[in-house]
């Protein structure tokens, strides 16, 4: 079993910055993907970004690139994503996955667990 604890949200005005993070612990495998989704009220789990173990690859949805940068520190098993320019739209229950194995993917029935998730509101 694997846990995935996030932290880093809160309330930030329009254009202002976050940094959440996610912790995993229990039994992690040797490599293993990570992806950050996020929902908002009335709306579906959306993709935001994921990175693979090594941290070469990476995948950003559209309306987050250039704002948004996911990376992370395997030492730590923490992966951040680092989120710029905030927008009003941008307001969502953030959530980490993890996925066993070297790929990533945008698609969230493909992780294996999910954290229980980090509010973000941006206020305009």
């Amino acid at each position: 079993q694997v846990q995935l604890v996030e932290s880093g949200g809160g309330l930030v005005q329009a254009g202002g910055s976050l940094r959440l993070s996610c912790v995993a612990s229990g039994r992690t495998f040797s490599s293993y993907g990570m992806g950050w989704f996020r929902q908002a009220p009335g709306k579906e789990r959306e993709f935001v970004a994921a990175i693979s173990w090594s941290g070469m690859s990476t995948y950003y949805a559209d309306s987050v690139k250039g704002r948004f940068t996911i990376s992370r520190d395997n030492a730590k098993n923490t992966v951040y994503l680092q989120m710029n320019s905030l927008k009003p739209e941008d307001t969502a229950v953030y959530y980490c996955a993890y996925r066993r194995g070297v790929l990533i993917t945008k698609k969230f029935d493909e992780y294996d667990y999910w954290g229980q998730g980090t509010q973000v509101t941006v206020s305009s």
